[in-house]
């Protein structure tokens, strides 16, 4: 599995955002579900080892995420939700620059390569603070994307995108699914049920469901993705 998490706990004070889940993951994509407040930021978080956890353990391409930090982030790309950016720099200016923290050899074919796949070629000459949320979020997803990593990591990465953007990163989340492991946080059912293969749903810090999409939908008499969130979170 490319990665699993065990017994995973995080308690801030004396709340507790994530109490005590077990998953795993392998290629493909993983919707990572709940309310606002559930605990997938958090989760996600300590996957990509920007904060630690407080009990438990996960790993990520057979590295801990505590013991091993530096090896799990050269094996994660990771889109967060706030995608923090540098405004004042060009977008190809911004990803050889991202080329560079990864020290990769020969960028410049690959920093052509993800400009084409993320659609950002007419964009490319721009400064960042210049482009719309949209194609912001593009750039977030190009530089998550570019050293190659074989885990990504995101958490709402359709934000702000107008519908043909939409089918555009869509289908590209469902490319990179075919080899890639990648977790996906969206409150969209519509692009959980396009892009999914398996579903998990987090509720007050705990694991609700854990199954394939099909799965989930034999278990709950044929409901719709929708009415499944509802019922399984509404309380």
């Amino acid at each position: 599995m490319s990665i699993r998490v065990e017994a995973l706990s995080k308690v801030y004070g004396k709340q507790k955002a994530v109490d005590g889940i077990s998953f795993s993951a392998k290629p493909g994509v993983l919707g990572f579900l709940g309310p606002n407040g559930a605990g997938k930021s958090t989760t996600m978080k300590i996957l990509t080892c920007f904060i630690p956890q407080t009990s438990g353990s996960a790993s990520v391409c057979g590295f801990d995420v505590e013991k091993d930090s530096l090896e799990v982030r050269r094996h994660i790309g990771y889109l967060p939700e706030s995608n923090a950016l540098y405004l004042d720099m060009y977008v190809k200016e911004s990803l050889g620059f991202i080329a560079g923290i990864h020290q990769m050899a020969s960028p410049q074919k690959r920093i052509a390569e993800i400009i084409e796949q993320t659609g950002l070629g007419p964009e490319q000459h721009k400064k960042i603070g210049q482009l719309s949320k949209g194609y912001r979020q593009r750039v977030g997803l190009a530089q998550a994307i570019l050293h190659d990593p074989e885990v990504l990591i995101l958490d709402e990465p359709t934000s702000g995108l107008d519908p043909n953007q939409l089918i555009g990163i869509r289908q590209l989340i469902i490319d990179l699914g075919k080899t890639k492991t990648i977790i996906l946080s969206t409150h969209i059912m519509q692009e959980v049920e396009a892009v999914c293969s398996q579903v998990i749903i987090i509720n007050k810090g705990k694991i609700v469901a854990d199954d394939s999409l099909q799965g989930l939908r034999d278990k709950n008499k044929k409901q719709s993705l929708e009415n499944i969130f509802i019922n399984l979170t509404n309380n």
